[in-house]
């Protein structure tokens, strides 16, 4: 059985345990304290991350990495286009998302961590401020493809969806309100909330989240 190491409020533990939901299989959830890593955690990734999925023998991390082999694994439904080229789109639109915007989410994330100990100086606040800045513009920006179809590709529900929904999950937990004009990103937001997976992916600390 594949066992899924995650972090209760990670974004990127959580696309995980979506797309495994998605794909209704067995699989074993460890939870994982981020703020007191057990030492396996260091040997299996050595960048002492989580997500990180075991399958036997095979240990592999990084969120979209996990998530392309399960799907590979276990075809159905699958995630990532049939085609080549549309799945070439599909991994460019997931390498953008992770450079232009989860770069941002990832310095909100340590802020987050950084905020439990005591309270953010000038400094941090003023990077915190920039980041939600980015993640807002850059998810505008989807709005007017938003606006002729369901999902990023199309009318299917696919791998880059599944990458974004956490986010647009936490908007609200970072401090981001999305413009008027965003209002087709805020809709698309709710067709994925309201799949059955995403709310059996969700952990009782992601849920309060979103009120």
């Amino acid at each position: 059985m594949m066992v899924l190491y995650s972090g209760t409020t990670c974004p990127f533990s959580h696309r995980c345990r979506f797309v495994l939901f998605e794909k209704g299989m067995d699989f074993e959830i460890r939870d994982v304290d981020l703020f007191n890593r057990p030492e396996d955690i260091s040997i299996m990734n050595p960048y002492g991350q989580v997500p990180i999925l075991a399958d036997r023998d095979l240990v592999i991390y990084e969120s979209n990495i996990i998530n392309e082999y399960i799907d590979e694994r276990f075809p159905h439904p699958q995630l990532m286009p049939v085609d080549p080229i549309q799945r070439a789109r599909v991994r460019l639109l997931l390498l953008n998302f992770e450079r232009e915007v989860f770069v941002h989410v990832q310095e909100l994330e340590r802020l987050e961590a950084k905020k439990a100990d005591k309270p953010l100086d000038k400094t941090s606040e003023k990077v915190a401020e920039k980041a939600r800045t980015i993640i807002r513009d850059q998810l505008s920006k989807l709005s007017p493809v938003l606006m002729k179809s369901s999902y990023i590709m199309g009318e299917e529900f696919s791998m880059i969806d599944l990458a974004l929904a956490p986010l647009l999950w936490r908007l609200g937990h970072y401090g981001i309100e999305l413009p008027k004009t965003a209002a087709p990103v805020l809709k698309y937001a709710e067709r994925i909330f309201a799949r059955p997976a995403f709310a059996e992916a969700l952990t009782p600390s992601e849920k309060v989240m979103r009120r």
